[in-house]
C-alpha cells in the first residue's frame, strides 16, 4: 500500500485518498441492493472528440456545479455567493435547519454516485454538503426566470456574467440529480406535487430565456419526477416523444394560394418548350414537299402511334432507352442513399436551393415541425433565435443526446441539416430576410461561423423525419438541375432541326431533288 501512494503521490494533479477508496468500495458491496437500487447514468463526461474541437462550450468558465469541476481554483471562488445562497435557502425553512437537509441527502448518497458518469473519490459528507450548497445556488438562480413568467416580464440580458453562469447551468457535465432538487424542495412546500409544479415553472422560465426555439406556443407535458436533470427536461422540451413522432407531419401553415402558385412556377418552363414544338409542328403542317413530306408520314405512321401508346413500363426497358436511363438512375442513387458524412451531410446550400425554385419558409415550433413541400417547393424550417448562448446549449445537447443514446439522434441530425444548408454569409443573409434566422449576433458571418462550427459528431446520425425531408430537398435539386434543365437541350435540338429542314427545303427547291424522295417515298 505504501508504494501506491508514494506513486500517486508523484502526480500533483491528483488528490486520491486510498483510505477513502476503500471504504467506499467496502460500503458498497456490504450494502444489500434493492430492485430500484440500480440508476442509469445520466450526468456523463463529454466525449472527447467533441471536447477537444471547442473545450470552451462544455467546461464551465464561471461557476462549478457538482463534483466534476468543482475543485478547479478558478471557479472556486463562486463558493461565497453559493454559500450565501445557502443561507437564504435556511432561512426560507423557518423551523427547520440545514442540517435537516444534509441528514436527507446523505440516505441518497449512493444514488447520487450511481448517476454520475466519472467515479466520485471523495467522501459521502462531501459530496451530500457539495450537492447541497450547490443546489441552493441554483435553484436560486432559476428564480429570476421563474418570476418572470408569473409577472409576464423578459429577463433582462446584457450583463456578459449573467450569459456565462446561463451557459455553465446548461451543461452536460454540471449537472445536478433532479431527485436532489427536488428533495431540496420539498422542505419548502407542502407537497412533492406543489414543489414539482414549481420546479416547472423555473424550468420552462430558463427555457424560454435560453432556448433558440423563440417562437413555440405550447410546451410538451414532461414530469419532472421522471427528468434526470435540468439538461434532460430542456432536451425533452424540444424533442417530445421523438419515438411515436409520424413519418411525415403536415404543417399547418401552407395556403391553398400557395400550393397553387407553385403548381404554376414548376409548370412554367415545360410550357415554354410546348410553345416551341407547337410552333414546330405548324411549321411542319405547311411544307408538304421533299422530305419533310417523309417525316411527317413517319411521325403519323402505324409503327409510331403503336410506340407512343405502349405502357411506359415497357418503353423505359427497351434495349436504347435503358441504357440511356442508367446513367440518371446512379446520379439519383448517389445523391439519395449516400450515408451521411460525419462532418456535414451532402445537401444543397441555401442559394443553390433559391436558385433551383426552393421557396423557404418559418414556421411556429421547434425541430418537429421541419417539413418540405415537393408540389410547392417549399422548405419549412422553425424560427430559430440566435445569440451568445445558443452555441453552448446546442452543443452540450448534443453531446447528451449522443452519450444517452436512447433513440435516434434528432438534435444533432437537425445542427448537421443547418450546417448543410449555411455554408456562407450569403446563405445566413437569406434565411434572416426569410425570418428563419432571427439574428442576435453581431453579423451574419457570425451566424454561418455558428452552425459550421457544429459538425462534430461522433457517429453518424439517422433520423426518420429530418432525413426524408433532407432526401426530398436533394430529389428536387436533382430534377431541377438535370431533368428540367434538360428541356434547355430539347428545345435547341429542336431549333436545329427546324433549321435543318428549313435548309433542305431550299435546298430542294432550287436543285430538282424532289423527283428522288418522291420515288423514294413511293
Amino acid at each position: 500500500m505504501s508504494s501506491l501512494k508514494s506513486v500517486v503521490s508523484l502526480d500533483s494533479k491528483y488528490n486520491f485518498d486510498e483510505l477513502q477508496w476503500v471504504i467506499q468500495i467496502r460500503r458498497t458491496l456490504e450494502e444489500e441492493l434493492g430492485e430500484d437500487d440500480e440508476f442509469p447514468v445520466s450526468i456523463f463526461s463529454v466525449p472527447k472528440l467533441l471536447r477537444a474541437c471547442d473545450p470552451a462550450s462544455y467546461i464551465p468558465q464561471q461557476v462549478a456545479l457538482g463534483p466534476y469541476h468543482y475543485w478547479r481554483p478558478e471557479l472556486y471562488e463562486m463558493q461565497r455567493y453559493k454559500l450565501a445562497a445557502a443561507k437564504r435557502f435556511q432561512k426560507q425553512l423557518q423551523s427547520l435547519k440545514f442540517d435537516n437537509i444534509i441528514d436527507q441527502l446523505t440516505k441518497l448518497e449512493q444514488r447520487i454516485r450511481a448517476c454520475h458518469h466519472k467515479f466520485l473519490d471523495f467522501n459521502g459528507e462531501t459530496l451530500v454538503w457539495m450537492m447541497a450548497v450547490d443546489a441552493s445556488f441554483l435553484l436560486e438562480f432559476l428564480q429570476v426566470f421563474d418570476c418572470a413568467i408569473q409577472d409576464g416580464t423578459k429577463v433582462p440580458k446584457g450583463k456578459s456574467y449573467h450569459n456565462a453562469i446561463l451557459r455553465d447551468i446548461v451543461m452536460l457535465e454540471n449537472q445536478i440529480p433532479m431527485f436532489v432538487l427536488r428533495k431540496m424542495m420539498e422542505f419548502k412546500f407542502s407537497s412533492l406535487e406543489a414543489s414539482d409544479q414549481m420546479l416547472k415553472l423555473k424550468f420552462i422560465g430558463l427555457f424560454k430565456e435560453i432556448s433558440p426555439f423563440k417562437m413555440m406556443e405550447e410546451y410538451p407535458t414532461i414530469q419532472v419526477s421522471k427528468s434526470a436533470h435540468l439538461l434532460d427536461f430542456l432536451y425533452h422540451i424540444i424533442v417530445p416523444n421523438i419515438l411515436e413522432r409520424q413519418d411525415t407531419i403536415e404543417v399547418e401553415t401552407q395556403q391553398g394560394d400557395e400550393e397553387k402558385e407553385g403548381n404554376e412556377e414548376s409548370n412554367a418552363d415545360s410550357s415554354q418548350v410546348k410553345q416551341l414544338f407547337s410552333e414546330l409542328w405548324k411549321l411542319l403542317s405547311k411544307l408538304n414537299k421533299g422530305p419533310v413530306n417523309i417525316i411527317k408520314k413517319l411521325l403519323v405512321s402505324r409503327p409510331m402511334k403503336v410506340f407512343v401508346k405502349l405502357p411506359w413500363k415497357i418503353i423505359i426497358n427497351l434495349p436504347g432507352i435503358k441504357i440511356l436511363k442508367q446513367p440518371l438512375e446512379w446520379s439519383n442513387t448517389l445523391m439519395i442513399n449516400k450515408p451521411p458524412s460525419v462532418e456535414e451531410i451532402t445537401i444543397p446550400s441555401v442559394t443553390e436551393l433559391l436558385n433551383a425554385g426552393v421557396r423557404f419558409l418559418p414556421t411556429i415550433g421547434s425541430i418537429s415541425n421541419i417539413s418540405f413541400n415537393a408540389k410547392t417547393c417549399t422548405f419549412y424550417l422553425p424560427a430559430i433565435g440566435l445569440d451568445v448562448n445558443t452555441k453552448v446549449f446546442l452543443k452540450n445537447l448534443v453531446a447528451y443526446e449522443a452519450s444517452v443514446a436512447l433513440g435516434p439522434l434528432v438534435i444533432t441530425r437537425y445542427t448537421e441539416l443547418m450546417n448543410g444548408i449555411i455554408d456562407s454569409e450569403e446563405d445566413a443573409k437569406a434565411l434572416r430576410e426569410k425570418g428563419i434566422i432571427l439574428n442576435h449576433l453581431k453579423s451574419d458571418k457570425e451566424v454561418a461561423n455558428l452552425w459550421n462550427g457544429m459538425s462534430k459528431s461522433l457517429r453518424l446520425s439517422r433520423e426518420p423525419l429530418l432525413d426524408k425531408v433532407i432526401e426530398d430537398v436533394k430529389v428536387v435539386k436533382f430534377m431541377k438541375a438535370y431533368v428540367f434543365s434538360s428541356w434547355q437541350i430539347f428545345t435547341f435540338l429542336a431549333t436545329i432541326m427546324l433549321l435543318l429542314l428549313t435548309t433542305l427545303q431550299a435546298f430542294c427547291s432550287v436543285y430538282t431533288c424532289n423527283h428522288t424522295f418522291s420515288a423514294t417515298s413511293e
